[in-house]
Formats: structure tokens, C-alpha cells, sequence
């Protein structure tokens, strides 16, 4: 593996475990209605802002793809290699 294949695959591994912007956006909310602090509701505008929500699917949407791609190149190779 390459240094631009590691770095595409610690990527994708962030992308995986971080929380979505939908749950970031929600979790901002609940914060915003106890006490609007300047800083809470930036962060919440940020967060729903429908292009970091659509960035957001659109990578996870990417890798997804990845990952199904690799499985099934490993599954074919698995099957040609028995």
C-alpha cells in the first residue's frame, strides 16, 4: 500500500466512525433550546447548513462505495483462487 492509499483509507476510516451531520446538527439543537451561547447556536447554523448535510452523505456515500468495491474485488478473488 502506497502512502495515497493509506491516506484514502485512514479517510475513509474517519468517515466511518465520526457521527453524522444529521447527529451533530441534533445534538446542537438540544444544546441551543437549554442556552443559546453564541458559540452553540454558530456551531448548530454550521451544522445545518444543507451543503455541510449534503458533504457529509457524500462522502459517507463514497465510502460505502469503497468498501463494497473491496469486498466484492476479494470475494471474486476468493472464488478464482478455490
Amino acid at each position: 500500500m502506497d502512502e495515497a492509499d493509506a491516506s484514502a483509507q485512514v479517510w475513509r476510516d474517519e468517515v466511518r466512525v465520526r457521527p453524522t451531520a444529521e447527529q451533530d446538527r441534533d445534538a446542537l439543537a438540544r444544546l441551543v433550546e437549554v442556552d443559546a451561547d453564541p458559540f452553540e447556536v454558530v456551531s448548530y447554523e454550521r451544522a445545518a447548513d444543507p451543503q455541510v448535510l449534503s458533504i457529509d452523505r457524500a462522502q459517507r456515500l463514497r465510502a460505502g462505495q469503497h468498501a463494497r468495491h473491496v469486498r466484492r474485488l476479494r470475494e471474486r478473488e476468493q472464488r478464482q483462487g478455490s
